[in-house]
């Protein structure tokens, strides 16, 4: 079987649900090939901000892997040359490209597997069988009109023509399932990345640590509350912010005047470590309808961590039954974060794994290898569906 994914992240050393099923599926299946379609670079744009423009890499094998055959795997990075306000069909031009790239590659009837919403494009476009993984609502995000309007037509193609929806979260279930049957399947974990203590990372400041991983993005990440709970720890610890980091300048330069310690990415297999060493895990998160439309991974990594949680009332946190997770208002999250670190420290010392409570059989039932299995029955009655008309 040939599987088409459209990406709303890139394949690189951060893994996020994408890379976790595309990767399982790959390993169960020797026959698979795939072509992983990463969101186009936009140089105009970087050049106008603050990033370096490039362009983007266009196709190439994807990395090796353990378990995956070479070839098995292909990587599609196309360039965005201008913005869509001046050339009214850079989407055209992107799923055109994809569809010179499946034919390059001899993928007469491929499956789609639709993550970012321009892939609805490619449904219009061709008869492909058909999944769509709804990961984010993008139609409740804070964007302009146009953007909103844009999104919304391209979601009402998918949840109309696809043939599988799949949603990761319950809020997903209830919104999109109301339009149409849909499959829940969460996010998950690398259990055996956290069954193995680690050792402490040497970026990591020394004192009491709270830390956050994920990436650092306006739309998820309250820049006000960071900032307080920064101002809260100073003189005994320090919060500290590990993933990408999509924070507008201005954002960021409050956070440093702050004494935030941003560390920018890390690789997906060294996240364990920087887990496991803090004192107190954070998800300083806004609470939105954008928000609640999501099934954090970073719930199911830092349960699988073991250390105690402070947290917004986010989706996935405010829900869970877990005594070492501790829900905390806007009003009362920096006294919860500061109440933690200092408990942690009573208990056997600021800075250690003194407290780590692992649960295995909490965290294997969330392992990715669970996600895979149902991700694969999904793609197999698309399948037989298909093969049946």
């Amino acid at each position: 079987m040939d599987l088409v994914v459209t990406s709303l992240e890139a394949w690189d050393g951060v893994w996020r649900r994408n890379q976790h099923l595309v990767a399982g599926l790959l390993r169960r299946d020797p026959d698979l090939r795939v072509l992983f379609v990463e969101p186009a670079t936009d140089p105009l744009h970087a050049a106008l901000g603050a990033s370096q423009p490039r362009l983007g890499r266009g196709l190439r094998a994807g990395p090796p892997l353990d378990g995956i055959r070479p070839e098995a795997l292909w990587l599609l990075e196309p360039t965005k040359w201008l913005p869509r306000r001046v050339d009214r069909r850079v989407d055209e031009r992107w799923a055109r490209q994809v569809l010179r790239t499946t034919r390059s590659l001899g993928m007469a009837d491929p499956v789609l597997w639709v993550n970012d919403p321009a892939g609805s494009l490619l449904v219009e476009a061709t008869q492909w069988r058909s999944l769509y993984d709804v990961t984010d609502d993008w139609t409740l995000a804070d964007r302009s009109n146009a953007e909103t309007e844009r999104v919304i037509a391209q979601e009402q193609v998918l949840l109309a023509r696809c043939d599988e929806v799949v949603v990761c979260s319950p809020a997903l279930a209830a919104s999109k399932g109301a339009l149409r049957e849909v499959t829940l399947v969460p996010n998950g974990v690398d259990t055996a990345g956290y069954l193995v203590a680690r050792e402490r990372p040497a970026d990591l400041p020394g004192g009491a640590v709270a830390v956050y991983v994920g990436t650092l993005h306006g739309d998820r990440l309250d820049v006000d509350l960071c900032a307080a709970t920064a101002r809260a720890l100073q003189g005994t610890g320090h919060l500290v912010l590990v993933g990408p980091n999509a924070l507008a300048t201005e954002q960021r330069s409050r956070l440093e005047a702050t004494g935030v310690v941003m560390l920018g990415a890390r690789p997906s297999a060294d996240v364990p470590a920087y887990l496991q060493h803090a004192d107190v895990l954070v998800v300083p998160h806004v609470v939105t309808p954008f928000t609640d439309s999501l099934d954090p991974i970073k719930l199911y990594e830092y349960q699988a961590a073991g250390r105690p949680v402070v947290a917004t009332p986010v989706a996935g946190f405010r829900d869970v039954v877990d005594d070492r997770v501790t829900v905390a208002g806007h009003e009362t999250f920096v006294a919860a974060v500061v109440g933690a670190v200092a408990a942690v420290g009573a208990f056997g010392g600021v800075g250690t794994e003194a407290g780590r409570v692992v649960d295995p059989e909490r965290a294997a039932g969330a392992d990715w290898s669970r996600r895979v299995d149902q991700v694969a029955e999904v793609l197999h009655r698309l399948i037989e569906r298909g093969a049946a008309e």
